[in-house]
């Protein structure tokens, strides 16, 4: 018993010596030499001109004109929709997935997809407008939109003229 105090009491005093304070001579510092005054040049004032070709606002996202057989074009036989009864994920054409939240993003809600292509891999956003679902990119602007035809399917188009189907 007596062995391990010992031993204790050597490993304190053995990382201890490691712990010694050490003075510095600051004498042997020297401090840099202090930096000399340079002259300042006058300040002019004055009105800057608005930039050549820019707007103090972005454009308005433009929307799909609601022609039949164009994109934005409701069927007349469309079904009401909500937004809450679009939130989770749908499957896309059949081969990838769109997921819609309501989260806001802007004017509308968050939403993405996964595995698409063409223009609905850049969709950021989506909004419910009349019998509408609009589909946004990242930027506000309307890439597509599809209407309600039965529970759970939907119908629409790009703003290409690309066909969306979303089902669950």
């Amino acid at each position: 018993m007596q062995l391990r105090y010992a031993m204790t009491g050597v490993a304190v005093v053995l990382s201890l010596a490691g712990c010694q304070r050490t003075a510095y001579d600051n004498a042997s510092y020297s401090s840099p030499a202090p930096l000399t005054a340079q002259p300042v040049p006058s300040v002019q004032g004055g009105q800057l001109p608005p930039p050549a070709g820019a707007s103090q606002f972005p454009a308005a996202p433009t929307a799909a004109p609601a022609v039949p057989g164009q994109p934005g074009a409701v069927a007349s036989n469309a079904l009401d929709v909500s937004k809450e009864s679009m939130v989770g994920s749908w499957r896309v054409n059949g081969r990838c997935d769109m997921f819609l939240t309501l989260t806001n993003l802007g004017s509308g809600s968050r939403g993405g997809t996964r595995g698409c292509v063409g223009e609905l891999t850049a969709m950021g956003s989506w909004e419910v407008s009349g019998k509408q679902v609009l589909l946004k990119d990242r930027s506000g602007n309307q890439i597509g939109s599809v209407y309600k035809t039965a529970d759970n399917s939907f119908s629409g188009q790009t703003s290409t003229g690309q066909p969306i189907t979303l089902s669950r």
